[in-house]
């Protein structure tokens, strides 16, 4: 028996329902789990919705879960592993929409293109000149935080700006030309552009802090389409707001959905509703490849695109 936990998207909803049977838990009164968690050998969720501790405890003969998203910090994977419980998100089908949409961030912030975009509208520009200069982009430093996939197609974009990139993370990866800065903080002080693409969770909590703004200084740009809670939120504003941090690009905050009035009041904040995936191709292969990882586990029992322990 395949559950599935919330709603993916249409295509995936309608595979699942026609080839799996799936049973939509939120359309099942709140005993189903107790009643008939026991038969479910597979899951289907989203990072949004996730399958944590408790339901892993009421599933005992679960075998796999295939996940939509490429964030894992809302599935239990040390605890489906440590019952040999297979896990896999959907990595690779959206790292280049998320990386055009951290250029786009970047782009926007430092040419001030939405501000732009208001002036005109608001019938301001009545003369040629007279809006404010901006910042070049092309042939300046990035700096990345995180070179998974996403950070690594963040790179590739920024070499065809001739820019100098060099990142931070765990440790150097191998057969990677980029330099690596074993501080963030160094690496905040090396780069004109900051751009956040490392996993969320306890792990990265307010990694960017007062003192990484501080070091990226009132010329630097920082880009963030990680996770909210990689930022100290509070720490961001108050650095904008005191001309400390130059601006920013955001697609995801603390506690979205919304932003707080403080950041929609700053010219110098670009912002996104979290929407780095969010194009028709993306989100398809996106829906395609949690049906394909339930489709390969049937088959062989292997996944296609596993979450390593």
């Amino acid at each position: 028996m395949l559950l599935q936990i919330a709603p993916i998207g249409p295509l995936a909803d309608r595979l699942l329902s026609e080839e799996f049977g799936a049973i939509r838990l939120w359309e099942e009164p709140k005993s189903w789990l107790t009643q008939h968690g026991a038969e479910v050998e597979l899951v289907a969720t989203s990072v949004r919705a996730g399958c944590g501790p408790e339901i892993l405890a009421a599933l005992p003969r679960l075998r796999a879960i295939s996940s939509w998203g490429v964030g894992h910090e809302t599935l239990d994977v040390a605890g489906a592993h440590a019952r040999g419980i297979s896990v896999a998100t959907t990595p690779d089908v959206l790292d280049d929409c998320v990386a055009d949409l951290a250029w786009g961030l970047l782009m926007a912030a430092a040419r001030r293109i939405p501000t732009a975009d208001r002036y005109v509208r608001a019938g301001q520009w009545k003369e040629v000149g007279h809006f404010p200069l901006t910042t070049k982009v092309s042939g300046k430093k990035l700096g990345i935080l995180g070179l998974g996939r996403i950070g690594a197609a963040i790179a590739r974009r920024g070499l065809g700006f001739a820019m100098e990139v060099r990142y931070h993370g765990r440790g150097p990866k191998p057969g990677v030309s980029y330099g690596f800065e074993p501080s963030l903080k160094d690496l905040a002080a090396w780069c004109d552009f900051l751009v956040v693409a490392c996993e969320g969770g306890p792990a990265t909590r307010h990694l960017v802090s007062a003192e990484v703004l501080d070091a990226l200084g009132p010329r630097g740009i920082l880009v963030n389409i990680a996770r909210g809670s990689v930022v100290d939120q509070e720490a961001l504003i108050a650095a904008l707001q005191a001309g400390r941090l130059g601006s920013a690009g955001l697609d995801v905050l603390q506690g979205e959905p919304g932003a707080p009035l403080a950041l929609r009041q700053q010219d110098n904040v670009v912002l996104t509703p979290h929407v780095g995936s969010a194009t028709h191709e993306t989100r398809e292969a996106m829906e395609r490849l949690v049906v394909d990882n339930l489709r390969a586990f049937r088959r062989d029992g292997t996944l296609l695109t596993p979450v390593r322990a």
